[in-house]
């Protein structure tokens, strides 16, 4: 990293087995592209662990999060919404890196 601060925003989604895959599949294919075609992370990882999915997006900093929560968030949340209007529960979190150990 350089001398700014990494900022790792995190969005976890529970569901049904039921909406798991087609979930799976859109946030794969559709929703995780389009938050990263928006410039504003430089990186981004999904997993998932029995009925709950987490997407983390990596930003240089806090400035780039900053601008795709007033620029982007509600757009991709509405998106969101519209194709799954139930029985998916999200929360989010935002994580500043304090430190960071490379491998020896």
């Amino acid at each position: 990293m350089t001398d700014r601060t990494a900022i790792r925003y995190e969005v976890t989604l529970e569901c049904s087995a039921s909406t798991a895959t087609d979930l799976e599949r859109w946030m794969r294919n559709t929703h995780i592209p389009d938050v990263m075609a928006t410039g504003c992370f430089v990186a981004a990882h999904f997993d998932r662990d029995d009925g709950r999915f987490r997407t983390s997006y990596e930003a240089i900093g806090r400035a780039e999060l900053d601008r795709y929560l007033a620029e982007h968030a509600m757009r991709l949340r509405d998106e969101f919404a519209r194709r799954f209007p139930a029985g998916v529960a999200v929360s989010r979190e935002i994580w500043e890196q304090l430190q960071r150990w490379p491998a020896m």
